[in-house]
């Protein structure tokens, strides 16, 4: 079986944030201004264009290292950081206060988005090990277009791009041939669920365990 696409955020230096799970869903979104100038006594103005607003992207991600206990702030505290000013950028001048964060570039497959900065950042811990270590976390992200680009283009964003992926979590007392029962309406899409999740023994899934539940025909 063919090895997911896993999305991950480019910074300005080439350097990769990797994304655990792809997303479910990603909402984008742009406007543009129109204005009139209404008079006494008229009807409705004519409208004239006065300019475009940046584009905007949305998306929620999930982080979970329950499998070797590490952290899942090693991952979410690096897109954290992309909310700071990064002084190493080119033409950086602490002096004259020229200085801001990098760009970020979301890629998905064959799925790149617009030069974008963060714009908005939610984080949610869910889980925690004995001692207080979070394992387990929900992030919404919402990056702005920074500058001028095709990406996207007029096309549907996702066209041409692997199909997205949704997560379970795995409940008590489910199997991974209930799990396919449930998405794909019969149990025997078991396998796939487990190839597409790297699992050697179906038997030993474990309650709060995320899977990637791939789209019924997808590769």
């Amino acid at each position: 079986m063919a090895e997911l696409e896993k999305a991950f955020l480019q910074l300005e230096g080439g350097a990769r944030i990797p994304c655990l799970f792809n997303p479910s869903s990603i909402t984008l979104g742009r406007r543009n201004n129109w204005a009139a100038d209404p008079m006494p006594g008229k009807g409705v103005s004519k409208l004239r264009y006065v300019g475009a607003d940046s584009g905007w992207l949305r998306l929620d991600l999930v982080f979970d290292t329950t499998s070797d206990g590490t952290p899942v702030t090693n991952y979410t505290g690096k897109i954290m950081a992309l909310m700071d000013v990064d002084p190493s950028l080119p033409g950086t001048d602490q002096a004259t206060n020229n200085a801001r964060p990098s760009t970020v570039t979301f890629h998905w497959g064959d799925m790149h988005s617009f030069p974008a900065v963060v714009r908005d950042l939610g984080l949610s811990f869910t889980y925690f090990s004995s001692t207080g270590v979070p394992l387990r976390a929900q992030m919404h992200l919402e990056l702005r277009q920074f500058e001028a680009s095709k990406a996207f283009g007029p096309q549907n964003p996702t066209s041409g791009t692997p199909r997205p992926h949704r997560v379970h979590r795995v409940q008590p007392g489910e199997t991974l041939d209930r799990i396919s029962a449930k998405y794909y309406g019969e149990s025997t899409q078991w396998r796939e669920l487990a190839g597409a999740n790297g699992i050697e023994d179906p038997l030993a899934i474990r309650p709060g365990t995320l899977l990637n539940i791939p789209r019924k025909g997808a590769p």
